[in-house]
Parts: structure tokens; C-alpha cells; sequence
């Protein structure tokens, strides 16, 4: 068996934001109580500060309008929708990351649309009405909500690199679309951040580069950086369904800090932030790997890196209520969302309740590598562990220690222990599940807690046996026990009447 030694002189350079931001389907979609019920649910247990969704300006939240009178066209905007969706975020302690898009009908150039709900995707055919409407917009969530507003991070459009996206994904017409936004954004008020480009898949590291040429040659200073990070290959469809085959994660990151490299190979924007605005396994909306407990364990490797060379990474999407490619039509569908319909967590929302934890109660990281990290802290050590493969992943931790004995807690997500995907399965599939069957399935889906005592050896030493089931992730505390039982309480004793 393999060991881990710790080493407590011996730091390791963590940096985990795992809740600094997530992922939303459409904005206008959280005019819904089923999208508000899993927002909160996710909301108690993780917290995320910012959320970020497509649809700001698309129909459905209805801000642009344009009426005819004495033979003039006139622009008015309604914030009815948006300030409601808004204050549903605030209220569940979250606020939006403002994603700068699609195009209202009207003002569109062209036709174009994509998804069920047909955002538009073309450019402004006017460049002055978009930044008319971008600045009152910004002007009245100041009003509403205060100068908090300023520090809501601002991205311009979505992935304009693909053409389903950003018409023809014309890139100098995209940099026009930024610099526009830019600056006027800037000249209502210099504290907003922007960024972009929010590219994704296709020629990231040419538009990236590209971006930040036109950037220096017209003076402008991003706040950050912005790209997005899937790590499966062409999905493989079958019916509503898409089966893909995980990527080899190291590959993945080494993706991401090229595109690191090039920003700091500006001498301008050296050390300007990236955020990775969205990232996930599949990307695609029936990606059937997000149900399942394999999703859990490679997310966590992931997380256990992002923070290298991001400063922010926002995982798509929170829940299930999602409907780029229609209304799902099953309970289990693939679906983005860490969290299913009836507020069923899956294996993938415990990898972020644990990561969330290691921030809350970690202090300084002592081991990463392939499979764990640990940090330590006043009271002893917190670690997690994953497993990826098809066997089961074995090693022994060895901690330094000066106290006698030590409680270890372990949470256990894996196939066997909290699998809601297998309960479902085997209750028939059904697309519809009842309350009861949907509590039943709910039950399963909590990782199982287990708790031992570890003692000190005589070589100043405890030892912990990690034991990670295939496609398992392991959330572990061991902290120094205190015994203090009332008098006459005798654990042992109790147990010896069977």
C-alpha cells in the first residue's frame, strides 16, 4: 500500500474559490419556483457569492422595447422581470455575475437564434442603441441595489468563437461589440469590471491572443480574462441522450495554463485575471456523465487545480431547471445541474459541499497530489480524496501529532454508499416519479458518515487507512478528541448488553 507522509514544515501551494461563482440556465427562468427551491437548496448547504446565466437581454426578461408615435420610433426599457429575478438571487445570497447578452428582437441585425427559446445572436444593428441600453440598465441596478452593483463582475457576450453564438463568429465584430460596451461601461463609472472573451472549444488560444492585441492597440485594460473549460470529447447521441469519454485531466489543465501563458506573455496584461465562466464535464445538456458518481470524482480533481491559474471558475449549472435544448423530458436527462428536479443532489453537489468545507475549516494545504489534498489546521487535519478509476484507490496518511487520540469523521460518496442515479434505475426509469418515489430516491442521495478514534503511535504519529471506492470521493476531518462523559456513563458498558 502506498503511503502519504505529512509533513507539516512542507506547504503546498492550494488556492481553492470553489464558491466564488455557478452557473444558471437562462435568467428568465428563475421567475419559476422549482429553479428558486433548488437555487436555495444549493444556497444553504454551498453558497455561492455570484451567478451567472445567459438571457440579460433576450425577450423573455423583456427590458428592450420600441414604440411608433407622431411618426418617430422611441426606446423604453422594463425592468419588471429583471428586478424580480434579481432580488430572488439577493434574497438567497447570491448576486448576479452579468453576462452581457443575447440581443433584444429589435435592435438585432439579423435573425439568427439559438435554442429552444431563441436568443438572438447577431450584432446590434446599432451600436448606440446596445450601449444606451447596457449603461441604463447598470444606472438602475445602482439605484436599486447600491454601489455593491460596481463590484458585480461584468462579461460581454457568450462563446462569440462559436457561430451558433455570435453571427458567423466574427471576431473583429465581436472585439467591436466589446470595445463599445467597454467603454462606455467605463465612462459611466470606472470601479464596474468587464472582461471577455468567454470563448470555448474552438481556437481558443488564436481568439484569446487575438483579444488582447485589439485590446492593447485601442488601449483597453480588461479586468479579466474569460474562457470556458469542458473536458469530454465529440458526444456520441443515442435518442434524447449524449454519451461522451472523459478527457485525460491533466491534458485539460495543461489547456488552461496555455491560455495563462498567453495572457502573461502581454507585458500589459501580465497577471490580469482568467475566469473560467463555465465549466463541466459534458457539454451538452443531456450529457448523461453529470448524473453520476464518476462526474463527483473527476470534478474534484479538477477543483483541486482550477485555482492555479484562475482566479475564478463557475461550474455549469446549479440545478436542473435548463432548457437550451427544450423541457427535459426525464428525471435523470443529463442535465447540467448539481442538483435534480425535487432538489436531489447529485454525487457532484457533495464534491462542492466537501471543497466548501475544506475552505471553511482548512487553514494550510500539506499534500496534493493525483487523488487528495489535505490541509491542516488549530485542530488537527481535513482532506479529501478521489478516485477516478475502476479499481479501488488505497493508501495510508501518516500525520505528526503530540495528542493521545484524534475523532475522525468521514463522508463517503460513491456508487454504493449515495447513488440517487442507481435508486432511480432501479424503480423503472420512470420519466415522472411520485412524491414517495422521489423522497425515496431523495434519501440516497446523502453521502454515509462514518466516525472512528485514531491513536497516537509511539512514534509521535497517527495513521488513517484511505480507502476510495471507484468513482468515490471521500470528505475526511481528523480532529483531537476531548472524552467527557457524565458521570457514570460508560460507553463500553452500554454495548456489552447484546
Amino acid at each position: 500500500m502506498n503511503e502519504m507522509i505529512i509533513d507539516n514544515s512542507k506547504t503546498v501551494d492550494f488556492f481553492n474559490n470553489v464558491d466564488y461563482c455557478v452557473g444558471t440556465g437562462r435568467l428568465g427562468l428563475a421567475l419559476t419556483k422549482e429553479y428558486l427551491d433548488e437555487l436555495e437548496f444549493v444556497q444553504k448547504t454551498i453558497g455561492f457569492n455570484y451567478i451567472r446565466g445567459h438571457g440579460l437581454f433576450s425577450d423573455d426578461v423583456a427590458i428592450y422595447h420600441e414604440y411608433e408615435e407622431d411618426g418617430k420610433t422611441f426606446v423604453e426599457y422594463n425592468y419588471t422581470y429583471i428586478d424580480r429575478i434579481f432580488d430572488a438571487y439577493i434574497e438567497r445570497g447570491i448576486r448576479p455575475y452579468l453576462e452581457l447578452g443575447f440581443m433584444p428582437g429589435k435592435m438585432a441585425s439579423g435573425t439568427q437564434t439559438i435554442f429552444y427559446w431563441k436568443g438572438n445572436t447577431t450584432p446590434p444593428r446599432d451600436y448606440k442603441l446596445w450601449t444606451d441600453m447596457v449603461v441604463a440598465l447598470l444606472e438602475h441596478l445602482v439605484s436599486r441595489y447600491g454601489e455593491e452593483v460596481y463590484d458585480w463582475p461584468i462579461e460581454v457576450w457568450n462563446e462569440p468563437n462559436l457561430p451558433g453564438f455570435w453571427y458567423k463568429a466574427d471576431m473583429q465584430e465581436y472585439f467591436k461589440l466589446f470595445k463599445e460596451s467597454y467603454l462606455a461601461i467605463k465612462d459611466l463609472d470606472k470601479r464596474f469590471k468587464v472582461g471577455g472573451p468567454a470563448v470555448c472549444g474552438v481556437k481558443e488560444d488564436v481568439w484569446i491572443r487575438s483579444f488582447l492585441e485589439f485590446c492593447e492597440e485601442n488601449d483597453l485594460d480588461p479586468d479579466y480574462v474569460t474562457r470556458h473549460h469542458y473536458t469530454v470529447g465529440q458526444p456520441e447521441r443515442n435518442g434524447h441522450y449524449d454519451y461522451s469519454v472523459l478527457e485525460d485531466p491533466k491534458d485539460r489543465i495543461a489547456n488552461l495554463q496555455a491560455s495563462r501563458d498567453i495572457i502573461d506573455s502581454f507585458e500589459r496584461y501580465k497577471d490580469v485575471p482568467m475566469h473560467i465562466t463555465e465549466f463541466s464535464t459534458s457539454y451538452t445538456p443531456k450529457g448523461v456523465i453529470h448524473d453520476t458518481n464518476l462526474n463527483a470524482a473527476y470534478i474534484a480533481g479538477q477543483l483541486s487545480r482550477l485555482g492555479e491559474m484562475n482566479e475564478e471558475y463557475s461550474y455549469w449549472t446549479f440545478g436542473d431547471v435548463f432548457e437550451e435544448q427544450g423541457v427535459p423530458f426525464s428525471l435523470f436527462h443529463g442535465g447540467f445541474g448539481m442538483v435534480a428536479a425535487g432538489n436531489i443532489p447529485k454525487p457532484v453537489f457533495w464534491t462542492f459541499a466537501f471543497f466548501k468545507e475544506l475552505k471553511e475549516k482548512g487553514e494550510t494545504c500539506v499534500w496534493k497530489d493525483d487523488n487528495a489534498v489535505i490541509l491542516k489546521n488549530g485542530k488537527g487535519y481535513i482532506g479529501i480524496a478521489w478516485n477516478t478509476g475502476k479499481e479501488e484507490y488505497r493508501t495510508t496518511c501518516r500525520f505528526p501529532s503530540d495528542k493521545k487520540e484524534y475523532t475522525l469523521i468521514e463522508k463517503i460518496v460513491d456508487e454504493e454508499t449515495c447513488n440517487p442515479l442507481k435508486v432511480w434505475h432501479d424503480l423503472g426509469e420512470k420519466a415522472n416519479p411520485s412524491k414517495e418515489e422521489i423522497d425515496l430516491i431523495r434519501s440516497s442521495a446523502n453521502p454515509l458518515v462514518k466516525s472512528s478514534v485514531l491513536t497516537c503511535g509511539e512514534n509521535g504519529s497517527i495513521s488513517y487507512d484511505v480507502n476510495v471506492k471507484p468513482s468515490g470521493v471521500v470528505l475526511f476531518e481528523i480532529k483531537e478528541r476531548v472524552l467527557t462523559s457524565d458521570r457514570g456513563y460508560d460507553y463500553e458498558k452500554v454495548l456489552s448488553f447484546r
